[in-house]
């Protein structure tokens, strides 16, 4: 046998060594805590999928809304949503419905369409179809067999910072816009409107045979929903009456995180947010649970921006409750949400030759009516919940060895426990 001698390692596989042992331990260590947080609040809903359900009801369905983020294609918010929210979606056995837009303004044009579907079933003065002959065969099936829909808050789930601003204008743009077309721009009136010259009498070249037809204008192609222009601008929201078929309140609506950075000299803090998961993992997990429990909302919440401003002789004065020259500026909860998205937005997203007020929907800024702002409502933990996740938790850490945790955690040995639905990550006892 060769005669190995063991020595220590020089100097440069020292520092290889460390440098990626540390690495690939930092890597471990997060991925084995992101998957333990989404352990936890898939063990918070799995109860909800042992619940029965009745042969006539259809399922309570959640809509799902995704655009790419500034910079980069639709596969990443793909990526993100099979990642990070689709585990805790399928262990609650819930149903969802995806709006994907693959370019800005998509979302918006797409869940204006809805409303306005919705509005002209209920109103029925538009002359335009309500809903697509598929869907009304699909509707009266279900009426003849007697099928009911969900009783209850369905939801909608909202992914980034860009999608929010498409799903604000949408709302608006659906409720408050009107139900058809604006008459589009005519270009050249005059040549339009001016008669064709009659051919003279006396010209002989006016009827004969070589004389070839003027081409016929081709038809114009439908645009993309992209690259139609709003129905209504967001200047006009103030304006517009509510119609008659509008709710009491809206379905639920909740924003998620989407932390997207770009470029080669973010590198650091790329890396930095890769060995962090855990936290975003948690976060999400959190408040996708919050949805899929649905046993508790809330209205989002209002403040005001006052700007005093000096009376005539220069102090500011009080009558009352109300101050003499103040600008009292109401600011909603909905304009702020994820706002600390866009400086990480890639610098496309605030460049463009499009001009015109509610074209550019992610660069320009978000406007609320505050008609609906007041219908609006968002999800939330009960303290019980909460209480519940934190005593899972605790039980999940002390119930596994030493030994058994370290497998896990290199990956050598799946987690006990039997899977419900796909990726539902159900608990070996089935809760």
């Amino acid at each position: 046998m060769p005669n190995f001698k063991f020595k220590t390692p020089s100097r440069n596989w020292l520092i290889f060594l460390s440098v990626t042992s540390s690495f690939t331990a930092a890597v471990l260590y997060d991925r084995f805590h992101k998957r333990r947080a989404q352990q936890r609040w898939c063990n918070i809903v799995s109860h909800i999928a042992q619940e029965p359900l009745p042969t006539n009801q259809m399922p309570r369905k959640i809509t799902v809304f995704l655009s790419p983020p500034p910079g980069d294609s639709l596969r990443a918010a793909r990526e993100h949503f099979h990642e990070y929210i689709k585990p805790v979606l399928v262990a609650g056995a819930m149903d969802w419905d995806v709006v994907e837009g693959r370019k800005e303004g998509d979302v918006r044009a797409s869940y204006a369409e809805r409303i306005r579907k919705t509005r002209r079933k209920k109103e029925e003065k538009s002359g335009l179809s309500a809903e697509s002959p598929d869907e009304d065969q699909i509707e009266l099936l279900r009426g003849k067999v007697g099928t009911k829909e969900w009783e209850g808050a369905q939801g909608d789930l909202v992914l980034g910072r860009n999608t929010w601003k498409e799903y604000l204008q949408g709302l608006h743009e659906g409720w408050l816009g009107p139900l058809n077309p604006p008459p589009p721009a005519l270009e050249a009136s005059e040549s339009i409107l001016a008669p064709n010259p009659s051919p003279q009498e006396g010209d002989s070249n006016a009827n004969s045979p070589d004389q070839t037809d003027p081409p016929r204008p081709e038809p114009e192609k439908s645009l993309p929903p992209s690259q139609l222009p709003p129905y209504i601008s967001p200047s006009a929201y103030n304006t517009c009456a509510l119609p008659p078929s509008i709710p009491e309140s809206f379905s639920p609506s909740l924003s998620l995180p989407f932390p997207h950075l770009l470029g080669f000299l973010n590198t650091p803090f790329r890396i930095y947010r890769l060995l962090n998961r855990r936290y975003l993992a948690d976060e999400t997990g959190q408040k996708v649970a919050a949805l899929v429990l649905a046993s508790s909302t809330r209205s989002y919440h209002n403040g005001f921006n006052v700007s005093s401003s000096a009376s005539e002789d220069g102090s500011p004065s009080r009558h009352g409750e109300s101050f003499v020259g103040v600008d009292r500026q109401q600011k909603r909860e909905q304009e702020d949400i994820l706002k600390d998205e866009e400086k990480d937005w890639h610098k496309s997203a605030w460049k463009g030759d499009e001009e015109g007020e509610g074209k550019r929907v992610w660069r320009d800024k978000v406007v609320i009516d505050g008609r609906l702002a007041e219908r609006m409502s968002t999800f939330e933990l009960t303290r019980e919940e909460e209480e519940r996740a934190k005593a899972d938790d605790g039980r999940e850490k002390n119930g596994q060895s030493l030994l058994k945790k370290l497998k896990v955690w290199v990956e050598w040995e799946e987690e006990t426990g039997v899977k419900g639905w796909e990726d539902g990550l159900v608990d070996g006892n089935g809760q």
